[in-house]
Order: C-alpha cells, then structure tokens, then sequence
C-alpha cells in the first residue's frame, strides 16, 4: 500500500495568498467578471482608483465595480483550517484596529486604556459597534448639479466615483460630510443636497427619502439619485 503523501501549507499558497499583498486571503472576496479573489480591504481599496482587475486587468464594470463583489466564507474557512493560528491573530488585529481608531475619534491619543467605560455604556445600548454593516443597504448615485456663473461652481466637481452602497440610516449631513471629505472641501463651506430638485434637511435618512420622495418614480427608477450643489445664501 503506497504511502500518503504530506502536503505543505506552502503547496497551497498560489490558492490561498493575495495578488496584492501577497498576504493569505482575509475574508476572501471574489470578483464575479473573472473569478480572482484578493482580500476584502484589497480589493476594495483598489477599485478607488481603477474599475479593472488587479490581476488579470479585465474591465469589471464601467462605473461600480464594487457591485461585481462577493465574499467566499467556504474558502475562508478552509484558509483558517490550513494556517494555524491565522484566524486568532486576524480577530486580535481587528480589535487592536478598532481600540486604535475609536480612542482617536475620542481624541484619547495614548491609547485604548481611558475609553473602555465608554465601550461598556455602547455595548448597554445596543451600540454602533459594528457600524451599521447588518443594517439594510441602498445604492445610490451621487450628482453634482451644476448652475451657470453659481458661485463655488470651481470648487465643487463631480466624483470619479459617483455610485456608493450604504445604511438605510445614513442621513443627509453624513453624506455631506463624506462629500465634503471627497471633494477636499474647506471646513467652512456649505453644501446643498437634493432629491427631485428639493433640499433636503440634514437629519433625513436614506430611508426616509427613498419612501417619501424617490419611490414616488417607480421602481425602476434605481438606484436613487441625490445631487449636490454649493449652498446658496438667499439672505
């Protein structure tokens, strides 16, 4: 009876490793035009700036390439199955991640030590901790409307990339914000969004607008659609 061969966790890296980074696959995402897969924060980042794959260099798709993404849990299994310890340092990394960011956010730059009260009373109320990611999600196009001689017009330009995914929850002055952090925009300057060429107050949702504003379309009118203009004083 012949003997069974042992492989190496080595073997199987040209399956298991990142065309990027070269690291092993983390929460493996596959594109579905080619079917190469790169981490999740790979990828992701990539398609910032290029709508092609990084490997094989095929068009993913004209405007969102994010839409063609899908996550293989079956593989990432397989890969913490392979390589020992990989999972409980991945896990300890995205905690020390999160530690890291959120005691910047509360302007704590010594570290994580003075802010764990303020993780308790977030985990009591049910918290933000995982930043709305099981919330229910919506597309939507980002425009910028463009009025002849408008003051501001040559500060505010169009995205390179215009389509985003987000909550349901999101609200008008989040996307501003994120406007404002794309577009490099002064800490002073205001911004208008509309919808269906009405402003809209900053504390209405997503969901609020797509029910009371652009559902009123139909429902091939996806995804929603909001513009954005300098705000304009009419005082």
């Amino acid at each position: 009876m012949a003997a069974q061969r042992k492989h190496l966790v080595k073997d199987f890296n040209h399956f298991i490793t990142c065309y990027v980074c070269k690291g092993y696959l983390i929460k493996p995402t596959t594109v579905t035009e080619c079917l190469h897969t790169f981490c999740k924060s790979c990828i992701v980042q990539h398609f910032e700036d290029s709508n092609d794959c990084p490997k094989c260099g095929i068009q993913v798709h004209e405007t969102n390439p994010l839409e063609m993404l899908r996550l293989d849990n079956t593989l990432e299994e397989i890969i913490f199955k392979l390589v020992p310890g990989l999972r409980e340092r991945e896990e300890q990394q995205e905690i020390e991640f999160w530690k890291k960011n959120k005691s910047k956010e509360n302007g704590d730059e010594d570290g994580p030590r003075s802010k764990k009260p303020r993780m308790d009373d977030d985990d009591e109320e049910g918290g933000d901790q995982d930043y709305h990611r099981s919330d229910p999600q919506i597309a939507i196009c980002l425009d910028c409307l463009r009025n002849n001689g408008q003051m501001g017009e040559n500060i505010v330009k169009g995205l390179m990339k215009k389509f985003i995914r987000c909550s349901t929850r999101v609200t008008v002055g989040t996307i501003k914000k994120f406007l404002s952090l794309k577009l490099k925009l002064p800490s002073s300057y205001e911004l208008d969004v509309l919808c269906n060429g009405e402003i809209m107050g900053k504390d209405h949702t997503m969901e609020f607008i797509y029910m009371t504003r652009w559902r009123l379309r139909g429902e091939n009118a996806y995804p929603m659609v909001l513009e954005y203009r300098p705000r304009i004083d009419f005082g």
